[in-house]
């Protein structure tokens, strides 16, 4: 028998009811004696010790928990059998007292540094409310579920509980429905009574870090008057806890963690935790920083990212701060989607080596709805990233005009977090020792349950949004406790002066020697270890070209082809097919034998097959993507008599490229935010969104505006992502309709990202592999079909996906003589199709029709040559279906007056500009769909007017 379990029995302190509690404190003395308190390890140290690792396990375990048992069963029977109904009722009053201190305590906890509210009133907090008066405050009653002695006097209890959730630190943790959580949480709750082991080093490096949060924003304050920089002041605690996060994080493991977060605090983030050069920051301020090659616009310092490797007692840890617009939270879903590339190019499926950490403001966690969006993404089997530290830094007034009581309809700006049980940690930015504890609980929290987890860092903002604002016009009596109220630091500083930790002369020392580091130069964070090779970094040398028109071999060998197509229609033994898509299953067949031409889906899917078999990863997400919106792809069939799913395209060989189709959530920021954060930190994996609907898009502008098509001139960066977005007016009304080409069209610029319009199944097969093959990388938008899918003339063969390549110009396919041409249509999209047919009705062969399948970068070379093509003709069309302030002519007739020469002018015909894309009833769209394409194939012009004449008006 182990000398513990003989201290367990022959002392009465040493009961079985409670075993937990003392198992507990031997362990963290066992990895600590200073840990835990005087009196207990006088007794652990009195104890003959089998090993100096002994921990209580095995058989000695099961004597705790044998003994623990028989002890609780006894003592229960014992205080039934001898406790009267009012003493019962007592002790059951006690326990619903403690449990109301765990759902309520933290709303009248110490958090407001300002102290700006009076402490609400929670009568369930108060022993009246649970009938228990003076008198009852030294007897002795059973603590329950209490992580702490079995038995203790009421007022002992009612201390402890108000120490653990009513000190600085409030926590919600209740509506939490997992127990073996929420038990955890107490545990560390009410086993170290909300306060961390610190002892004096500890301490003075905690005000060091807080010397430097402060030190570097009175530099900047003082040396760049006026200038913008979102002071973290108020805050300061920020970079104590991130410190903290870091240090212990790799302590556990972990080996990248990356961060996003707005504007508020960045720069002391930069310097004071990632290590950049105090003096770049500096030159950014002087407006002395020369621009990358790649980098043409440009940004403003505090949107800037960073990456640094920094040295932890478990080894070096990769930081990567993201780059930011200041759209506040977009970025949230920009960094899940670069730690999951990041975890799956380590193999590391539980987030044991990459973790994400987002900072927020208060007002923009409870307002935005992409934090809802992302923390709905959290939990899922393709978006999760095995947990998020999420810090909130809650000033307490969101932006300088708003009144908390506008700026959210729930208590807390972090309650929309409790819809993913996430536990919230409110803690008193005033108190760097409990903001410590807080950190460390929810680090731990995050990597053993692997689950998100929120600390909401409640402080204030010393200055305005921003260093030209003057708060205390709207907001007169928070400012003037501000005001009033000594900082962070100097708080801190004289709680240490009054423990002896440190002398004043110390703390004034340290002021001194931050501001003498960051005059120098020199780096003031931890240090910062440069040149290293890691294996795991984001690389995108291979793939930084900058000629989009490099040739770019998208071939396939027609056997290899077929081969692939075969292993596409194979599924396992038993699988029952719903009969449509065994009907699609047995037109594939044929298509692989050469049969029957090949229809989109085909096309499309042999595309990711060849990209698979030559080693790339293909990422697929959208709300139908594993079977199409429009039933065209089926890259994952379901089983009709046992509801399992099967995805060919994972099983075409055992060392083919990862493939996953994702059926993502009802989101288009979040989940386009994701894919985008993904596609950057994953050069040679192909990463593909599709919208169910083209203008499922616009709810995801914020994106495509300020990362998608701006973030490699503002910032240099580089992504592969491909958008699908089904466009085409097919009489269905204004809502799905468009994909809003005009609007990508009109942010093209400086190569920043492709859009094409592809007609055929073989333009998409090799438009695909074109974004892998060369080694030119740019964000792809692609107009993909809706009828077109199935259309009887949008078919390719074989030999076209065999030995063709992208055309970013396809000419005449029908034997029209040129000479004869008199009038040219240019065109892209499904028009062509209805363009093409009526043509062929009608007999016409002095009218040549022109695709135009790559509208930006613009083909001026390929396009000059095919109307060179027709020297005779005396009329260029530019015909389009959507309306004429949409659709593509506005975007790009600039390029028809520059290649067009002879004085020839191009006319438009389409719809006439409309605020809707698309008309609601049927009949009036066909209508004007067969009005459009006829004045494109016959109508006459009229020179004075300068606009097409409709045929039906000729002879008026």
């Amino acid at each position: 028998m182990s000398a513990l379990l003989q201290l367990f029995r022959s002392s009465s302190a040493f009961y079985g009811g409670n075993a937990a509690f003392i198992e507990d404190l031997y362990e963290r003395y066992l990895k600590d004696p200073e840990s835990v308190d005087l009196a207990w390890r006088r007794r652990f140290d009195a104890m003959p010790r089998e090993a100096a690792n002994e921990v209580p396990h095995g058989p000695v375990r099961e004597n705790f928990e044998r003994l623990a048992s028989e002890s609780r069963i006894r003592a229960r029977n014992r205080h039934i059998d001898r406790l009267a109904p009012a003493a019962a009722e007592k002790q059951s009053a006690v326990l619903r007292l403690i449990n109301a201190y765990r759902y309520r305590g933290h709303q009248v906890a110490d958090l407001d540094p300002l102290k700006l509210r009076p402490t609400p009133r929670v009568p369930d907090l108060e022993p009246g409310y649970h009938n228990l008066d003076d008198g009852d405050l030294d007897l002795v009653f059973h603590t329950g579920s209490l992580y702490a002695p079995n038995r203790m006097p009421l007022r002992q209890i009612l201390d402890l509980v108000r120490r653990i959730y009513c000190g600085p630190v409030g926590s919600e943790y209740m509506h939490i429905t997992n127990t073996a959580e929420k038990r955890w949480i107490q545990k560390r709750l009410e086993g170290y009574q909300g306060r961390p082991e610190l002892d004096a080093a500890d301490r003075r490096w905690l005000l060091t870090l807080l010397t430097a949060a402060e030190g570097l924003e009175k530099y900047l304050h003082t040396k760049y008057v006026g200038q913008k920089r979102f002071s973290l002041e108020g805050g300061e605690a920020l970079i104590p806890l991130m410190d903290e996060l870091i240090q212990r994080a790799g302590r556990k493991g972990l080996r990248e963690i990356v961060i996003g977060m707005a504007h508020r605090g960045r720069l002391n983030l930069l310097v004071n935790i990632l290590g950049k050069p105090p003096q770049e920051i500096f030159a950014e301020f002087e407006g002395k920083v020369p621009l990358n090659p790649r980098q043409l616009a440009g940004d403003v310092k505090y949107h800037m990212g960073f990456a640094s490797d920094v040295e932890t007692p478990g080894g070096i840890v990769h930081l990567a701060l993201g780059f930011n617009p200041s759209h506040l939270e977009i970025i949230d879903p920009v960094i899940q989607g670069s730690v999951r590339a990041r975890q799956r190019r380590r193999g590391d499926r539980t987030g044991e080596q990459v973790m994400p950490v987002l900072i927020h403001g208060d007002a923009a966690f409870a307002g935005q709805g992409v934090v809802t969006e992302t923390l709905q993404l959290s939990q899922t089997r393709s978006y999760g990233t095995g947990g998020t530290v999420h810090v909130v830094v809650n000033n307490q007034i969101g932006f300088t005009t708003s009144n908390p009581l506008d700026t959210r309809s729930t208590q807390y700006c972090t309650d929309v977090a409790k819809m993913v049980q996430a536990p919230v940690f409110h803690v008193n930015g005033d108190d760097p020792e409990a903001v410590i504890f807080v950190t460390r609980m929810a680090l731990d929290y995050r990597n053993q349950f692997r689950k998100d987890v929120v600390i909401d860092l409640v402080c204030y903002r010393r200055l305005g949004h921003n260093e030209a604002d003057e708060p205390s016009v709207t907001q007169p009596m928070m400012y003037r406790k501000i005001r009033e109220r000594p900082t962070s630091r100097a708080v801190y500083a004289d709680r240490l002066i009054d423990d002896g930790v440190l002398s004043r002369d110390d703390a004034a020392g340290l002021i001194e020697d931050y501001r003498n580091s960051i005059e120098h130069g020199i780096v003031v964070a931890r240090p910062v270890l440069c040149g290293l090779d890691n294996a795991y970094r984001v690389d995108w040398r291979a793939c930084a070209g900058d000629d989009w028109q490099a040739p770019a071999d998208t071939r396939v060998p027609r056997d290899q082809l077929q081969a692939l197509a075969e292993r596409l229609l194979q599924v396992p033994e038993g699988f029952e097919l719903h009969p449509r898509v065994d009907k699609i299953w047995a037109e594939r067949r044929k298509m692989a034998q050469g049969d029957q031409l090949g229809n989109w889906g085909f096309a499309e899917n042999l595309a990711y097959a060849t990209l698979l078999e030559a080693g790339y990863p293909v990422r697929l997400s959208g709300q139908d993507a594993g079977r199409g919106t429009f039933f065209h792809r089926h890259a994952k069939v379901h089983c009709q008599a046992t509801g399992n799913d099967y995805t060919p395209l994972q099983h075409l060989s055992a060392d083919q490229g990862a493939f996953i189709a994702i059926d993502s959530i009802l989101s288009e920021e979040a989940v386009l935010g994701y894919e985008y954060g993904f596609a950057t930190a994953e050069p040679n994996a192909l990463t593909v969104w599709e919208a169910q609907f083209g203008d499922f898009a616009n709810g995801a502008q914020v994106v495509i505006d300020q990362f998608i098509t701006s973030a490699g001139t503002k910032w240099g960066l580089e992504c592969g992502l491909v958008m699908l977005l089904p466009h085409g007016l097919e009489g269905q009304g204004a809502e799905h309709s468009s994909a809003r080409l005009e609007r990508y069209l009109q942010l093209c610029a400086e190569h920043n990202i492709q859009v094409c319009v592809p007609t055929t199944p073989a333009q998409m097969f090799h438009l695909l592999r074109r974004q892998l093959v060369r080694d030119y990388r740019r964000p792809l938008i692609v107009m993909t079909p809706k009828s077109l899918l199935r259309h009887r003339l949008a078919v390719s063969s074989l030999e076209e996906l065999a030995d063709g390549g992208f055309q970013t110009i396809i000419p005449e396919v029908d034997p029209i003589e040129p000479a004869q041409v008199q009038r040219l249509v240019c065109c892209s999209g499904k028009v062509y199709y209805d363009l093409l047919e009526a043509r062929r009705a009608r007999g016409l062969t002095d009218v040549a029709i022109l695709r135009i399948e790559q509208l930006y970068p613009f083909p001026k070379e390929a396009f000059a040559e095919a109307i060179a093509g027709y020297p005779d003709t005396r009329e260029i069309i530019w015909c389009q279906e959507e309306a004429q302030n949409q659709g593509a002519w506005d975007q790009i007739k600039h390029r028809f007056h520059d290649l067009i020469v002879d004085g020839k002018q191009p006319y438009y015909v389409g719809r006439p500009a409309s605020a809707a894309p698309a008309v609601g009833h049927r009949a009036v769209h066909v209508e004007q769909q067969e009005r459009l394409i006829d004045e494109a194939l016959t109508g006459r012009i009229n020179p004075v007017l300068n606009r097409r004449i409709p045929t039906q008006e000729v002879g008026a």
